[in-house]
């Protein structure tokens, strides 16, 4: 402790004692940090180039192991990924023309129909009435029309005796036309209340399966554009078609005719094939997102499809058999360090490859055709089959250990 000169002095046994007036003051434990911050900042990125080059070194020095796999031939294809739903080619919809109280109805869900079958029966005695009573209006307006029929003819032979006036016969002449056209309208008004009657047999018009069926027995129904459905008939189950939502960007490759795959989730290890039948031009927008309907034929006849399953669909675009394939994985492979023989930086029009010769990669200018998202078609260029195409590599210390991460590819 330091101690002033000019403090207070105490004698106590022939010592003398001196006190401190005002304690030295308290200095920090690391005088000038602030002005040391960038000496700190600097030996921090020098730290930090030193870790660098110590993992460059041990990179340089390391073993490089490639990851290979040979060149070769094979099937290649490209398509367009959509989803859609399973539909029987024609489906028809029964409905009723006239209103009333369903009587008995003789289909059901999954019923065989033949076209002509009577599904159900609408309560037919208020028509059969209407009928009755145009039926017995038409014979009284044709005795009606033969009673004036004689009296117009005894008129004419009147007149011609000068009997009667020849205005009378005219005029019953146009009774007589009168009465004609009120037995036509009869005979219209019951031709129409033949065919009510006729309505009441609810018939299929197509052979078929009934798919939907929404009636009971004493059930009303109505004759209108909003009534719902009665039964719902598909024609031919043996035959379906996948209804595919396709975006407009996969519009371009698409044609008629082209294979397509598909898998539901019923049978999610089969793989059904179609074809392509229809390219509906009618575009859908959803939240400014344009679709269009593309149309796949299948063949059920095992009846293993139904309809209304979720199908995801394939349609190949474009395929190649038997032919030079390097996966793309090669394509996208830099090696580490320099190459062998040739520049990395391939030609316009050209990618480049890189293959294992004597232990060293060798680039490889090729020209590339379709490519199917995970194998690419060489149309030309020096690789041959069988080529041990380089994939990624890896460095290892010298323990044998890989040292540092698969290089970029």
């Amino acid at each position: 402790m330091s101690v002033s000169t000019d403090a207070p002095q105490i004698e106590a046994r022939g010592k003398v004692l001196k006190f401190p007036v005002n304690p030295a003051p308290t200095r920090p434990k690391w005088p000038g940090l602030e002005r040391h911050a960038f000496a700190v900042a600097l030996i921090s990125v020098l730290l930090v180039a030193a870790i660098g080059a110590t993992l460059w070194a041990v990179r340089v020095n390391g073993a490089v192991r490639y990851v290979t796999v040979p060149a070769g031939h094979g099937a290649m294809s490209r398509g367009v990924t959509a989803t859609g739903m399973v539909n029987p080619v024609r489906t028809v919809i029964i409905g009723t023309h006239v209103s009333g109280v369903i009587e008995d109805f003789y289909c059901d869900y999954n019923t065989q129909v033949r076209a002509g079958e009577l599904c159900a029966k609408i309560d037919p005695r208020p028509y059969q009435a209407i009928l009755d009573q145009y039926g017995s209006q038409l014979l009284r307006d044709r005795a009606i029309l033969a009673k004036d029929l004689r009296d117009l003819e005894r008129y004419r032979q009147l007149a011609v005796q000068n009997s009667v006036a020849r205005q009378q016969s005219d005029d019953q002449g146009y009774v007589v036309r009168q009465d004609e056209a009120t037995v036509k309208l009869d005979e219209t008004l019951l031709e129409g209340a033949k065919l009510n009657l006729g309505y009441t047999d609810i018939v299929s018009p197509v052979d078929g399966t009934v798919m939907s069926r929404s009636v009971t027995g004493g059930q009303t129904v109505a004759a209108s554009d909003q009534a719902p459905a009665l039964f719902v008939v598909a024609t031919d189950l043996k035959r379906m078609e996948v209804d595919t939502s396709t975006s407009e960007a996969d519009m371009g490759g698409i044609k008629e005719g082209d294979k397509a795959t598909f898998t539901v989730d019923a049978f999610p290890q089969r793989a059904f094939q179609g074809t392509v039948t229809q390219i509906r031009r009618s575009p859908h927008t959803v939240h400014n997102v344009v679709t269009y309907d593309v149309v796949v034929g299948i063949d059920n006849s095992d009846g293993a499809l139904m309809p209304g399953m979720t199908a995801l669909t394939r349609i190949v675009t474009d395929e190649r058999s038997d032919v030079l394939r390097v996966p793309d994985q090669a394509l996208r492979y830099v090696p580490g360090g320099p190459p062998a023989g040739r520049d990395t930086v391939a030609a316009a029009g050209e990618s480049r490859v890189f293959v294992l010769r004597e232990g060293e990669p060798v680039a490889v200018s090729v020209v590339t055709g379709l490519d199917d998202g995970s194998f690419s078609e060489i149309l030309s260029g020096a690789l041959r089959p069988g080529d041990d195409l380089i994939l990624a590599e890896t460095v290892a210390n010298a323990a044998g250990q890989p040292a540092i991460p698969p290089a970029r590819f």
